[in-house]
């Protein structure tokens, strides 16, 4: 599984207008991409006027496919209309995700804590 990240730095003050025209993509990223996780964020401690658009992807090959159709698609371009005149730069980082360790179960966790409540 991959990680996919689009980071933009914003024109002062233009951050919000950028992050409502991303989430008005997301429902095409997840139902004609495969994407998961889609999410859009913003900048609380890092450079100011950032947004990331963030989504997870089973095969790179899903995010190729996804590269070549994505702006053509008519719900696309009207949500994206005029985005670059709010955006200053931008990069793309793609990461391999790490599967974690399997959860404790329910019981296993409740057993811990009540252990370190009777201490």
């Amino acid at each position: 599984m991959y990680l996919i990240r689009d980071v933009f730095r914003c024109k002062p003050g233009k951050a919000r207008t950028v992050a409502e025209k991303f989430n008005r993509t997301i429902p095409s990223m997840e139902a004609q991409d495969g994407f998961r996780n889609c999410r859009v964020l913003v900048d609380f401690v890092a450079d100011y006027w950032t947004v990331v658009l963030q989504a997870e992807v089973e095969e790179l090959s899903a995010f190729e496919a996804h590269m070549a159709s994505f702006s053509a698609r008519p719900e696309v371009k009207e949500a994206l209309e005029g985005y670059l005149e709010l955006v200053e730069a931008g990069h793309r980082e793609i990461y391999r995700v790490v599967q974690p360790p399997p959860q404790r179960s329910a019981p296993a966790r409740r057993k811990r804590t009540r252990a370190r409540e009777a201490r």
